[in-house]
C-alpha cells in the first residue's frame, strides 16, 4: 500500500481519503483493481445531512462498497455503468448520524473476499459553514497535487455528471443545471458551505466547457489549476499560447506591466463585501476572467508544442476516457463523457458532451459525421487531447504545466498519420471484434438520426428568437459567420449545418465502407464485399424512409419529415443557417408547398447575397481559412 501524500510545499489534505492501493501482482486474473481511491463527500459530513462515499479503480473487478456506522447502521454501494476506465462505485448515505462510519471496499468471493481498501468517515455534530473564506490573492488554497488517482476521480466525476442510457439524447439548459443536480454531481456542496445553492449562472460555450469542468473540480478538491491566453491561428500558422495564469497567480504581469485587477481579485479590496465568500468569487471568475480568456484555439496548438494547456494522446482504450477533449480543426470542442463496450449485437461507442453558444449542453456519439478531423499544419493539431497536469517547480515553487516529456500517454504522431487512418484507428479501438455489416450501418444511421434531432432543438431556439425579436440578427462577414457573438452566434447554425452535410455524406458512403475494409466485418458466407455493399444499399434506402422526426412550424403546428427528406434537401441546407429566415426555410421546405405555407419571415436581401457567395463552402464541405 502506498499512502497519498502532498508534494513538498503543499498543505495537508483537508478531506478523508483512503490509502491508494497499487497493482497486486499475485491477485487472480480479474481481481487486480490497479490503483484504488476511496473518497468521501462532503469533506466534513455533518449531522442530518447526506454524504457519499466513492471507490474509484483503474480496472474492472467484482467488488463491493459497504459502510458500517455507529448504532449498527449499514449500507451498500453500487457500481456505475460505463466501460471505463476508470470504474466508479457510489454509496449514498442519507440523514447522517454523528459518529464514526467504517467503509470497506472488498473483492468478490472469487477474488478471496479480501478487503482492498477501507476508510473511516467521521460525521460531525455541528452545522455547515456560513461561507467559504476567500484568500486575498489566490483563487483558492492548493492543498494537494494532481496524481493519477485524482485524474481517475476527475474522469469518474465527468462520467457520472453526464450519465444517461446509450439511446437517450440528454440535454441541459446550462452547465449550472447539471452541477446543481445532486444525483449527478457527487461534489455538490463538497466544501460544506452550500456553495452550490447560490443560484450562480454558469453558461460556458464549447471552448469554455472543459475549462469550467476542470476549474470546478480543482476548486472543490484544492488542486492547482491553470489556463492560457491563446491565439486562433491564421494563414501564417496554427494557434500558440502564452500568458499562463494559475489558481495561485490568476493575473500574472504582462509585457506592458501589471494587469488591472477586477474588484473580486483585488487583494486590497475592503473586507465585509461579497468577495469575502469564495463561492461567489469563484463563480465570478468563471463568468468573467476565465470565459473571456479561453477559446477554441487552445485545442489546436501544434502537437509538439510544450507551452499549451492540452496535449495530444496516444490512442487506446485507457486514454479515451471521460474528461479527455476532442478539438476539431475548425474550432469546435467536445468533452468525452463515457464509452460503451462492443457487444455481439452492437458496435462500441464513444459519447461526448458539448456546449452551444446559447449555453445548452447536449451529448452526442463519436462518428465521422460529428467529430471532424483533418491533418493540416495550417489548422494546427486537432484530435483527442487531455489537460496538462499543473505541477509545482521544486526550486522557485511556482506552478507550471507539465512538459510533453513528463507525460506517459503523450504522442505527437499517433493521431496524425492521415484522416482515414485516424478514423479507422478509433473505430478499431472501440470495436476490436469484426462487426456485423448491417449493425454497423444501423449504428451510423442512428448517429445521423441523433444529429438531425439535435438540429431540431437549435432551429427551434431560432424560431423562438424570430417570434420575439425586435431587430434583425446581424450577419458577420465571410469566415466570421462561424465565429462571432450575439444573436448570430446564439441562433445561427452554419457550423452545425456544415457538420450535418458532412454527416450525410458519411452515412451515404456506409455501404461502400464494407467494400473498402471487408476484414473489419463479419461477412456472410459466400458473399463478397461488393455483394454485401449492394445489400446494405437496400437497408440504407429503407432506413432513410422509415426514420422520422417533427419540427414546429412558424404557426406552432408540427410538421413531420423523414431522414430521406433531409438527404434530398442537401442543396437547400447549404443556405439554411440564417436565424432571420423562417423555420420552414431552415428545414428546406420547397417554396409554394403546404409545408412552406406558414412561413412569413425571410432573411434580408443582403444576407441572402452573402449566403449565395459563401455557398461553395457548404457545397464542398470545407471551412474557409481564417
Amino acid at each position: 500500500m502506498v499512502a497519498t501524500r502532498p508534494e513538498a510545499g503543499l498543505e495537508a489534505p483537508a478531506t478523508s481519503l483512503a490509502p491508494a492501493i497499487v497493482a497486486d501482482a499475485e491477485a487472480p486474473v480479474g481481481c487486480d483493481p490497479g490503483q484504488v481511491l476511496l473518497f468521501a463527500s462532503p469533506e466534513r459530513p455533518v449531522r442530518g445531512r447526506s454524504f457519499r462515499v466513492m471507490a474509484v479503480t483503474d480496472r474492472r473487478i467484482e467488488g463491493a462498497l459497504a459502510l458500517d456506522g455507529d448504532g449498527a447502521r449499514s449500507a451498500a454501494g453500487t457500481m456505475d455503468d460505463g466501460a471505463g476506465p476508470p470504474f466508479l462505485w457510489i454509496l449514498p448515505v442519507d440523514g447522517a448520524r454523528p459518529g464514526k462510519n467504517h467503509v470497506t471496499f472488498t473483492g468478490s468471493q472469487a477474488c478471496g473476499a479480501r478487503t482492498i481498501a477501507d476508510l473511516e468517515v467521521v460525521v460531525g455534530d455541528g452545522g455547515r459553514s456560513a461561507q467559504l473564506r476567500a484568500p486575498r490573492k489566490w483563487l483558492w488554497v492548493t492543498r494537494r497535487p494532481w496524481t493519477p488517482l485524482y485524474e481517475n476521480l476527475y474522469s469518474a466525476w465527468v462520467a457520472h455528471l453526464f450519465q444517461a442510457p446509450l439511446g437517450a439524447l440528454p440535454s441541459w439548459g446550462a452547465l449550472d443545471e447539471v452541477l446543481s443536480d445532486r444525483s449527478r454531481n457527487f461534489l455538490f456542496d463538497h466544501l460544506g458551505a452550500a456553495e452550490d445553492e447560490q443560484g450562480a449562472s454558469i453558461r460556458p460555450d464549447c471552448a469554455d466547457l472543459p475549462y469550467f469542468l476542470r476549474a470546478y473540480f480543482s476548486f472543490k478538491l484544492s488542486l492547482p489549476f491553470g489556463w492560457s491566453h491563446c491565439s486562433r491561428g491564421d494563414n501564417a500558422g496554427p494557434p500558440t499560447c502564452g500568458s499562463f495564469a494559475t489558481s495561485e497567480d490568476p493575473f500574472p504581469a504582462q509585457d506592458a506591466g501589471p494587469q488591472v485587477l477586477p474588484p473580486w481579485a483585488d487583494p486590497e479590496r475592503p473586507s465585509g463585501g461579497p468577495w469575502d465568500d469564495n463561492a461567489k468569487r469563484f463563480a465570478e471568475m468563471l463568468r468573467t476572467t476565465l470565459a473571456d480568456a479561453v477559446q477554441s484555439g487552445a485545442g489546436r496548438t501544434r502537437a509538439e508544442d510544450d507551452e499549451s494547456d492540452y496535449y495530444p494522446i496516444a490512442l487506446s482504450l485507457g486514454s479515451l476516457r471521460p474528461g479527455t477533449i476532442f478539438a476539431d480543426p475548425y474550432g469546435h470542442v467536445l468533452v468525452l463523457a463515457s464509452r460503451v463496450d462492443q457487444t455481439p449485437s452492437g458496435a462500441g461507442a464513444l459519447l461526448a458532451v458539448d456546449a452551444q453558444p446559447d449555453g445548452t449542453i447536449s451529448r452526442k456519439r463519436f462518428w465521422r459525421g460529428n467529430f471532424l478531423f483533418a491533418v493540416n499544419p495550417a489548422l494546427g493539431s486537432a484530435g483527442f487531447k487531455r489537460f496538462r497536469p499543473i505541477v509545482r517547480d521544486r526550486g522557485p515553487g511556482r506552478l507550471r504545466r507539465a512538459k510533453n516529456a513528463e507525460l506517459e500517454d503523450y504522442s505527437s504522431r499517433d493521431q496524425y498519420v492521415g484522416v482515414e487512418a485516424f478514423y479507422d484507428k478509433v473505430e478499431d479501438i472501440l470495436s476490436p471484434a469484426p462487426l456485423d455489416p448491417a449493425q454497423a450501418l444501423l449504428s451510423t444511421l442512428q448517429a445521423l438520426d441523433e444529429q438531425v434531432r439535435a438540429r431540431v432543438t437549435s432551429v427551434e431556439n431560432g424560431r423562438k428568437f424570430l417570434a420575439g425579436r425586435s431587430a434583425v440578427a446581424d450577419m458577420p462577414e465571410r469566415e466570421k459567420i462561424f465565429e462571432t457573438t450575439g444573436a448570430w452566434e446564439d441562433f445561427a447554425t452554419p457550423s452545425r449545418d456544415l457538420r450535418l452535410l458532412i454527416a450525410i455524406d458519411v452515412a451515404l458512403a456506409g455501404p461502400r465502407d464494407v467494400a473498402r475494409r471487408p476484414y473489419r466485418f463479419k461477412m456472410p458466407n459466400g458473399r463478397s464485399g461488393e455483394q454485401v455493399s449492394a445489400d446494405l444499399q437496400g437497408v440504407l434506402t429503407g432506413q432513410l424512409s422509415e426514420r422520422g422526426f417533427t419540427y414546429v412550424r412558424t404557426d406552432g403546428s408540427s410538421w413531420a419529415l423523414k431522414l430521406r427528406d433531409v438527404v434530398d434537401r442537401q442543396a437547400a441546407l447549404e443556405m439554411a443557417y440564417d436565424p432571420n429566415d423562417c423555420v420552414e426555410a431552415r428545414w428546406g421546405a420547397p417554396p409554394g408547398s403546404d409545408e412552406a405555407s406558414t412561413c412569413h419571415a425571410h432573411a434580408p436581401a443582403d444576407q441572402v447575397a452573402k449566403m449565395v457567395e459563401y455557398r461553395a463552402w457548404f457545397h464542398e464541405r470545407r471551412r474557409p481559412p481564417r
